[in-house]
């Protein structure tokens, strides 16, 4: 055996090895028992149709999970999500019915609204100084507020059966927004882990004083992180409006609070500086098998709302025991 050859066996091993250990390895643990104890004790958990429907439920958490973990990678947090999702779906189908425009550029339009908001919200964090769980609560009721006055609280109807794709289409016999999270986590895991902006981000949240000391326009990374943030969120607003036919008001509704457990379940630190793609894919998806299994399983929808929020609480609750372990 050549050195060449036992290089690269040392090399695979030592890959492997770091994978083991990582979060991600765990998380998926956790996904992987849970999807066996299912498939044990519930016969229509097992069928492709149920899995395709679960990750097609969770992929538009997913999304907007890789959304907000920039932002706490960066060290903030953001709660304005559900209400910009919910904005710039009924911006998009606005584009469309009341302003007569091509599907295509109605969804740039809805993309750039929930940009905007992000915008705001790193402005007010970074010119205003305002903590941002301030900055983004009130930006949270501007935005469902302005749902309600542009639509007097009425869904947008009549969009173009070419838009419903999006959220009801499938290709290759997977739906659109499965593939529409895999596009956005592969765009995003590159982003965050091979470019320099990505680097600065990790630094940011994990000592932002020496980041700045360093060089680093730390201003504009904040800058950055909200609005991809709230970009991502109206992104997967815009599909759920596309899934429903309908730019729905009150979409979006507590929707933050569940893409924020699936970043913290994926390993993400609320303290910044931690947190992965993989990650939070695994939290959203750990997220969307257990909203499906208690449906399944046939737990009243109070009790459904109980038990997600101990798993939220016992997330958060590891994730402070591994920084003070660290300490």
């Amino acid at each position: 055996m050549t050195d060449k050859t036992i290089g690269k066996q040392n090399g695979f091993t030592a890959a492997v090895k770091r994978a083991v250990k990582s979060s991600s390895f765990n998380i998926f643990i956790v996904l992987l028992l849970m999807s066996i104890a299912m498939y044990i004790v519930s016969k229509p958990f097992r069928s492709i149709d149920n899995v395709l429907s679960i990750a097609r439920n969770f992929s538009t958490y997913a999304i907007t999970g890789i959304g907000v973990s920039m932002v706490i990678i960066a060290g903030g947090i953001d709660l304005s999500l559900g209400s910009v999702f919910g904005f710039a779906g009924v911006i998009a189908c606005m584009g469309m019915v009341n302003l007569g425009w091509a599907v295509f550029p109605s969804i740039l339009l809805g993309l750039a609204a929930g940009a905007a908001f992000g915008l705001f919200n790193g402005m007010l964090v970074v010119r205003a100084k305002l903590p941002p769980f301030i900055a983004t609560l009130g930006t949270l009721s501007i935005a469902r507020s302005l749902c309600y006055i542009l639509t007097e609280g009425y869904p947008v109807t009549g969009v173009p059966t070419t838009f419903l794709f999006l959220g009801q289409g499938y290709i290759t016999g997977i739906p659109t927004p499965i593939w529409m999270m895999i596009i956005v986590a592969i765009i995003f895991a590159v982003f965050l882990n091979n470019t320099i902006t990505g680097r600065r981000i990790y630094a940011l949240g994990g000592n932002e004083e020496a980041t700045r000391i360093s060089g680093i326009n730390i201003n504009r990374v904040k800058l950055l992180a909200y609005t991809l943030c709230s970009l991502l969120a109206g992104f997967a607003g815009i599909i759920t409006a596309s899934k429903l036919g309908v730019g729905q008001p009150t979409a979006g509704q507590g929707f933050e609070l569940d893409a924020i457990a699936a970043v913290v379940i994926g390993g993400a630190s609320l303290d910044g500086g931690e947190g992965t793609v993989t990650g939070t894919i695994l939290g959203a998806a750990i997220m969307g098998v257990l909203r499906n299994a208690l449906v399944l399983l046939s737990i009243k929808s109070h009790w459904q709302s109980l038990i997600i929020g101990f798993v939220i609480i016992i997330a958060v609750t590891a994730d402070q025991l591994k920084k003070s372990r660290g300490k």
